[in-house]
């Protein structure tokens, strides 16, 4: 099996690379490296280096012809979709269509999307959400997710493609970005390592759910080897609030739990957690690696890659 990967240099991209070709599938990865980086990408693996929203991506995929198309590039800053909701959709809406117009004119059997489980649900009613949760974002980030879901459905309608949401809860592990406004994890993580303190925004008692990403390179292999459409949420189904990840990274790095308090960010849900039941009920996907071991091989990764 032929997979194209968009994105495939960044951080949950290129951990999908990895796992298909130790599957001995084929793979293309296409990635701008606006945010992902050439030291990722994996031996083995055909690079183009394509905006997603760009014609050359057409181009790319009449000549690769992939089975199944893995599509995780996208704007994922929250506090970026904010202050420029025109980019986010820019990237996350348009570039999705125009992966899915390339996928159908050239024979693409499946499209597996990197939706949101957070994001996507906004403040939720229920604890942990299921998919049938309503769909209330209350960022543009989130709108952007919940729009490419409609998108799938529709593409699925209109032309029998094969589309699966995968509704990820916050996703961390080795090679995550540590610059930026997105990935808690590794953020705090390289700020106690250098001997600096991390910020929480707000009180610190907002909760998210978080997954490894190892896992989620397994939900991706059995999805993209299966038949089945439609939105499956992939987290642990446990919360987790802020200042206790803080502490449990201080812990698995070995140093004293010190951090700062900053002002809430705007868009950005109270507690968020996901349902990973019907994953297992349909797919027999379940979480392997629990916060404390994702923790350790997390810091440890970061503490081997310094710079």
């Amino acid at each position: 099996m032929k997979v194209l990967i968009t994105g495939g240099a960044g951080f949950i991209g290129s951990h999908l690379a990895g796992g298909y070709l130790a599957a001995g599938h084929e793979v293309v990865v296409v990635d701008d490296l606006s945010s992902g980086h050439r030291r990722n990408l994996q031996e083995g693996a055909t690079f183009h280096q394509v905006d997603i929203r760009s014609p050359e991506l057409a181009r790319v995929m009449a000549h690769e012809r992939p089975d199944v198309v893995s599509h995780h590039a996208a704007q994922m800053d929250v506090r970026r979709s904010v202050a420029d909701p025109a980019f986010d959709a820019d990237v996350n809406v348009i570039g999705l269509i125009r992966v899915l117009e390339a996928s159908r004119s050239h024979g693409v059997r499946r499209v597996l999307f990197a939706s949101s489980g957070g994001a996507g649900y906004g403040e939720q009613l229920e604890f942990p959400a299921t998919e049938d949760h309503p769909l209330e974002p209350i960022s543009p980030y989130g709108v952007s997710k919940r729009a490419g879901e409609l998108y799938l459905g529709c593409f699925r309608a209109m032309y029998g493609i094969e589309t699966v949401a995968m509704r990820y809860a916050n996703v961390y592990g080795p090679r995550q970005d540590p610059h930026g406004e997105a990935g808690v994890v590794a953020i705090f993580t390289r700020r106690m390592l250098s001997g600096g303190k991390p910020v929480i925004n707000g009180d610190g008692g907002q909760t998210r759910d978080y997954v490894f990403v190892g896992d989620l390179v397994r939900a991706n292999l059995m999805l993209a080897e299966s038949s089945i459409s439609g939105a499956f949420n992939f987290g642990t189904g446990i919360e987790t609030d802020v200042v206790t990840l803080a502490r449990r990274i201080a812990d698995a790095a070995g140093v004293a739990a010190a951090f700062e308090y900053g002002p809430a960010k705007p868009g950005e849900q109270r507690r968020s957690v996901i349902s990973p039941a019907r994953a297992a009920a349909v797919l027999g996907w379940r979480p392997e690696v629990d916060l404390k071991a994702g923790l350790a091989r997390s810091v440890d990764w970061f503490r081997q890659h310094p710079a």
